[in-house]
């Protein structure tokens, strides 16, 4: 459960990172470029972590997969409730596949 907060926590700092400069486009590139950076370092703070901790119980396959779910998540609630995007269905369904491919790496064969 630490390996979950932690990447979640590490994924709401990437997402504002990565994504957050679209809000403002007046803003030099040079400028957005050193504020990402400078928040990537929080993110680096919980991602090593989670990752370090989570490779005690999961394999690295698994980590990526629980890192690529949770980043779905949060980029899904960060683009609507931040960038103000509508959230389409076949997004919805792409996010499904994504969480089928989860079952098929964590199933025990």
């Amino acid at each position: 459960m630490r390996t979950v907060i932690l990447l979640l926590i590490s994924n709401i700092f990437m997402t504002f990172a990565w994504y957050g400069h679209l809000k403002f486009k007046e803003v030099a590139l040079w400028k957005v470029i050193m504020i990402a950076w400078f928040i990537a370092f929080f993110e680096y703070i919980f991602m090593v972590p989670a990752n370090r901790i989570g490779y005690e119980q999961f394999n690295a396959a698994q980590l990526k997969t629980i890192q690529e779910i949770i980043t779905l998540v949060v980029f899904g609630f960060f683009s609507v409730l931040y960038l103000k995007e509508e959230f389409k269905w076949n997004y919805a369904v792409g996010f499904g596949f994504l969480i089928l491919a989860a079952f098929f790496i964590f199933k025990k064969w």
